[in-house]
């Protein structure tokens, strides 16, 4: 968003800031945030005492919202009302002007011709991968980022409460013993629901979580587009998952997804050329997370994927292959995610409260992980998958699609044989659904810092669990990452269950 300053010279990066406490909060125009820990008396401000009078400056900017963090602007504005304060020191000296933050709210700025020169910033809430606590981002990204409401059914459905239940003190992970309230602690554990036969038998909040609260699912949401996939096809939207997915969006036309069978699609192996290396800034999915940044459209960025591999032959984990399957349901059913989901999703099944989708600039959904939901809400997929698709005598979900997704039916899909980055996981994949080995036919939808939405059909088990687990992707161990012992625990759970 370049401007011109009165003198000619071009701003090549608005710049805004926010006092709040000892800190200044800076924020540029790429989206980016930077903390300074500056002192109120090394700063000379200026305080705007009534937000409903404006103060006329020159050279006034509308920044979007998806270039600043918009809670913490309106956390400040809360605790402070009106009393909205700037700051300068001699670093970021420069003219002041009024940025517009919303209708009768106003934040003090200042517009530089050149992003000032700064150390290296300390991790904020609003940086992933960093190791700094998230959890007070996580619970209101559709806040911070363009996003899509969708409205709670028209009849909610809310879960029976069935015989308390007290998770087991401990549970073992790599032959130790381990305390699961400090585990739970320890990966910053936001939300845990256990449900039972469809009966709540647990259910904990902490941190920023709570039962109103909705959560950012990640890669949870990949499986909600997947049954979404399974409702297009038994409603003849689709006529086949063996037909090309660019038959029904073109815009993959040209692309690594041209001529793709929609099922490689569904499995993660496309054979587009990805790299989902979360402690490496420069792999593909930091390069898709820009977008929410601005920087090009979801349309824009799948149109540059290119082919690396044979289709069929490697299921190596892809966001940009569950964004592929977002563009065929538009195409598709001629729908916006967020509306055919809400018909055949969010109405059959009762979701309680108000749940939305982020997108980018132009309004497309991420459908690889921008999903807001609250915990129970998130379960019902779970309870709908247990149920083989049906949800209190109406077939969500055809009973087929259900049993095709949950299984690995080439050798590639199996476990020990998928891939993440250049890492081989002990898990299988089916439609956008982790598969684990052994006899009990459990899975998960899972997203990163540790979001799990677990079906354990023989025990009838639902776990959800949210997190923020602030060193999840700092590194490739289990130490950090916490994959492992997570599902070592729900496993602990259901055998406590019985």
């Amino acid at each position: 968003m370049a401007t011109t300053r009165p003198d000619g010279r071009p701003h090549l990066a608005p710049l805004w800031f926010v006092y709040v406490d000892d800190r200044i909060w800076i924020g540029t125009g790429d989206g980016s945030v930077r903390v300074a820990n500056l002192r109120s008396n090394d700063q000379a401000a200026l305080s705007l005492e009534d937000g409903d009078t404006p103060i006329a400056a020159e050279g006034t900017i509308a920044i979007h919202e998806q270039d600043r963090p918009e809670a913490v602007v309106a956390a400040f504005a809360e605790k402070y009302g009106w009393d909205i304060t700037a700051a300068t020191d001699d670093d970021l000296a420069g003219r002041v002007v009024l940025l517009e933050f919303r209708p009768q709210r106003w934040l003090f700025g200042i517009d530089l011709p050149t992003v000032p020169v700064m150390s290296e910033p300390e991790p904020t809430e609003t940086s992933l991968f960093t190791g700094a606590p998230v959890h007070d981002l996580f619970n209101c990204m559709y806040d911070l980022f363009p996003s899509v409401a969708m409205r709670p059914a028209t009849t909610p459905y809310t879960f029976p409460e069935g015989r308390p239940f007290v998770l087991p003190a401990t549970h073992d992970f790599l032959g130790d013993t381990h305390d699961t309230a400090r585990f739970l602690d320890k990966s910053d554990t936001a939300a845990l629901l256990v449900l039972q036969h469809g009966e709540i038998r647990h259910e904990h909040y902490a941190l920023t979580g709570g039962r109103d609260v909705q959560w950012i699912s990640w890669s949870v949401a990949k499986s909600f587009v997947s049954a979404l996939v399974g409702i297009a096809v038994s409603e003849g939207h689709i006529d086949s998952i063996d037909d090309p997915i660019d038959r029904y969006t073109p815009g993959l036309t040209g692309t690594a997804y041209h001529g793709v069978r929609i099922e490689d699609v569904l499995q993660m192996s496309s054979g587009a050329r990805w790299i989902e290396d979360y402690s490496d800034p420069s792999s593909d999915v930091h390069r898709l997370g820009a977008v929410a940044r601005g920087e090009a459209t979801l349309d824009e960025f799948m149109a540059g994927m290119v082919r690396e591999l044979e289709p069929a032959t490697l299921c190596r984990y892809n966001s940009a292959d569950t964004q592929a399957l977002g563009m065929l349901l538009v195409g598709a059913t001629g729908r916006p995610i967020t509306e055919y989901m809400t018909d055949k999703l969010v109405e059959p099944l009762g979701m309680e409260k108000p749940s939305h989708w982020l997108t980018d600039t132009v309004g497309r959904e991420q459908a690889y992980g921008g999903l807001t939901m609250t915990a129970r809400d998130f379960a019902k997929i779970g309870e709908l998958y247990r149920r083989g698709g049906e949800w209190h005598g109406t077939q969500v979900v055809p009973r087929k699609w259900v049993d095709q997704s949950l299984r690995f039916d080439r050798p590639h899909l199996e476990p020990g044989k998928t891939m993440i980055g250049s890492q081989v996981l002990p898990t299988g994949y089916g439609y956008q659904w982790w598969l684990y080995p052994g006899e009990h036919g459990d899975y998960s939808a899972i997203g990163i810092y540790n979001q799990h939405v677990y079906v354990d059909p023989p025990s009838g088990a639902v776990i959800v669990k949210l997190s923020a687990n602030r060193r999840y992707g700092m590194s490739h161990l289990e130490e950090d990452n916490k994959s492992g012992q997570t599902y070592t625990l729900f496993r602990a759970i259901v055998d406590a269950l019985g």
